[in-house]
Order: C-alpha cells, then sequence, then structure tokens
C-alpha cells in the first residue's frame, strides 16, 4: 500500500546508481534510489507448503 492504497508490480526494472524503477499494473511509475528501503506484503504465505499434483 502506498498512501492507503494498494499496488501490483508489473515490471522492475534498473535504472542509473543501481536505482530501480518500479511499473505498476495501474500504469504509474515508482522510481527509488538505492538506499531506498521498500517493504512488500504477499496474500499467500510463502511459508505454507502447497502439495504439487
Amino acid at each position: 500500500m502506498i498512501g492507503g492504497q494498494s499496488f501490483t508490480v508489473h515490471d522492475l526494472t534498473t535504472v542509473q546508481r543501481g536505482g530501480k524503477r518500479l511499473h505498476f499494473a495501474s500504469g504509474e511509475t515508482f522510481t527509488m534510489q538505492r538506499t531506498t528501503v521498500l517493504w512488500a506484503a504477499r496474500l499467500v504465505d510463502p511459508r505454507l507448503r502447497r502439495g504439487r499434483p
């Protein structure tokens, strides 16, 4: 959530000096420097094992 809104990352691009540019599914972009801390949450807990078919 950014500003109380949920966003889905569509693409991630590396930019100059170690930065990253996030492209969201809604069309917005967010460029962060290499020192920026980004916290992300998942809808599904990756620690839960799923059986394979």
